[in-house]
């Protein structure tokens, strides 16, 4: 599937490395803070209920999550994050789309320029890749069942793809259909690891074999700043 192969696949098992570590604590919170901005109502709020279970599935502590809430809502007193998306090209011309939530956007955009200009990349305006990605709902989930099986008990709802990488189900949806179609994949028998809105490539590029490691070395670094949510990129 466009965008989902090797970098999906580091991210996914980066993932929970960063649970185990903590790290992945610390942009969940992040991110509950920020939605809970919004709304902090739980039930009518469908981010803010995918995060929770998000937060849950990593063993973060009730208390956290509970704190992240009031933070976002204004019952205690919290750092305001911002929300920024940068975009550009990384070693081997592959495009990227960078998310960031910061209470620091200046020292954020220096650290990322840095990344940039050592890995061989270029940070491009607003536009410059986004038209190569579209925003889909991704859920990864993990199940004894063939694509087949999986498939025939998704056919009622509004699946585009359905691919399998080891264990670990990926499928893609329209943004309206992800909270229905992660149910369904529960009752289906699946364990739901994971269920985002994310900007998925059209079509996937192959960098030049001597760029390949250097291109995944750029996203890495990426990944692991700080104030950086989420990496996307057509590599294949």
């Amino acid at each position: 599937m466009s965008g989902h192969s090797k970098w999906a696949n580091i991210k996914h098992k980066k993932a929970k490395e960063d649970a185990s570590r903590g790290k992945a604590f610390t942009k969940l919170v992040k991110e509950i803070t920020i939605c809970a901005r919004e709304s902090g109502d739980v039930i009518g709020n469908p981010r803010l209920r995918t995060l929770i279970d998000k937060a849950k599935q990593i063993n973060m502590p009730q208390d956290n999550i509970k704190r992240a809430i009031q933070k976002g809502t204004g019952e205690l007193p919290g750092v305001a994050y911002e929300k920024h998306m940068y975009e550009g090209y990384g070693p081997g011309g592959i495009a990227v789309i960078i998310e960031m939530l910061t209470d620091n956007k200046n020292r954020a955009v220096a650290e990322l320029r840095h990344i940039f200009s050592k890995k061989g990349g270029n940070l491009g305006e607003t536009g410059t890749v986004n038209w190569m990605f579209n925003l889909k709902g991704i859920i990864k989930a993990t199940g004894s069942l063939t694509e087949d099986e999986l498939l025939e008990k998704l056919l009622d709802f509004d699946v585009e793809n359905i691919s399998k990488e080891d264990d670990l189900f990926i499928i893609t949806t329209e943004l309206k259909s992800l909270e229905n179609v992660k149910k369904a994949t529960t009752e289906a028998g699946l364990k739901v690891e994971h269920s985002e809105i994310e900007w998925v490539a059209k079509d996937s590029v192959t960098p030049p074999a001597d760029q390949e490691e250097k291109a995944i070395e750029f996203l890495q670094a990426l990944d692991e700043l700080d104030d950086i949510q989420n990496v996307y990129s057509n590599i294949g």
